[in-house]
């Protein structure tokens, strides 16, 4: 019997090896992981979709997850949330809407000041960005957020320049707010 507060894991490597309880404990254990691996892949997919029929442009950081997995501190992490799982559904579903996706290369996104461009080098643990060359002052994310934005609007310009138009347009017609890094609800 699993005692109460002990895992599925623990409890399947106390078993016998040969024995039909061995056996039995696997099959559970497998059914839970492919429980975990479906809950995974519909979130995944689900948030893809979402994301891409809201947007007219999707950019995000075209980060080495592999590489990232040798961090044992955020390993675990990572790999819970998917993140190659999920840009291989956005780009799928780009294609499927016609919608531009834009891998943008991660160097400098969160160092870069999003204001003047000015290098702000910080380590991990500082959550703010503050530019001493202008003043500007936000979050960190926002502004690396901002700063992939650009990077991909720049992008989209050397893939055509209708798209690079279109993108241009939503900007002044105040659809994309970039200060703010989201759709105006209006347009």
């Amino acid at each position: 019997m699993l005692q109460p507060g002990e895992p599925r894991q623990r409890r399947f490597s106390k078993t016998k090896k040969g024995s039909k309880n061995r056996v039995k404990f696997r099959n559970k254990l497998a059914r839970k992981h492919l429980k975990v691996s479906r809950q995974r892949k519909d979130f995944a997919v689900k948030t893809a979709r979402c994301v891409v029929q809201s947007h007219d442009l999707v950019a995000y950081e075209d980060l080495k997850v592999r590489n990232m997995l040798k961090n044992r501190h955020l390993s675990k992490s990572i790999s819970d949330a998917a993140w190659t799982q999920f840009r291989q559904w956005v780009e799928y579903f780009g294609k499927v809407f016609g919608v531009v996706t834009v891998a943008v290369p991660p160097h400098g996104t969160s160092q870069n000041c999003s204001k003047c461009g000015e290098v702000v080098k910080k380590s991990l643990s500082t959550r703010t960005h503050v530019c001493p060359h202008c003043g500007h002052t936000q979050d960190r994310d926002w502004n690396a957020a901002r700063n992939i934005l650009e990077i991909g609007l720049r992008t989209v310009g050397h893939m055509g320049t209708q798209a690079l138009s279109y993108a241009e347009g939503l900007i002044a017609s105040g659809d994309i707010n970039l200060e703010f890094g989201w759709r105006n609800p209006s347009g």
